[in-house]
């Protein structure tokens, strides 16, 4: 017997992280938050999905906060969408016995 087992992992939302030294949000309220705006859709395997997430222009922005001075900035968005597709195929070997036992007696 043969053994078929796909699985799909999805992200249904969007990540956005960052860090830094000397940095701040440009945003005059200090609002950090991005804005979902592009929306898109996704077919795999025969499975729709959509969702949105931000634009490059819907993103937070930054600014230097003492200039002249050393700064870093680290900023990663992750989308939504399909993540990862794992497949496990097995073969599952099996044996059967059969044992008749027969009495006769007078």
């Amino acid at each position: 017997m043969t053994e078929q087992v796909v699985s799909h992992q999805f992200r249904t939302g969007y990540s956005l992280s960052v860090s830094g030294t000397n940095i701040e949000s440009a945003d005059v309220n200090g609002y950090i938050n991005s804005i979902p705006t592009a929306e898109a859709e996704q077919t795999v395997n025969g499975i729709n999905f959509s969702y949105t997430s931000p634009t490059l222009e819907g993103v937070p922005r930054w600014k230097i906060v003492n200039a002249g001075q050393p700064f870093s900035l680290v900023e990663s968005i992750i989308s939504p969408g399909l993540d990862t597709i794992t497949s496990i195929n097995r073969v599952i070997n099996t044996t059967t016995t059969t044992t008749v036992e027969t009495t006769f007696g007078q």
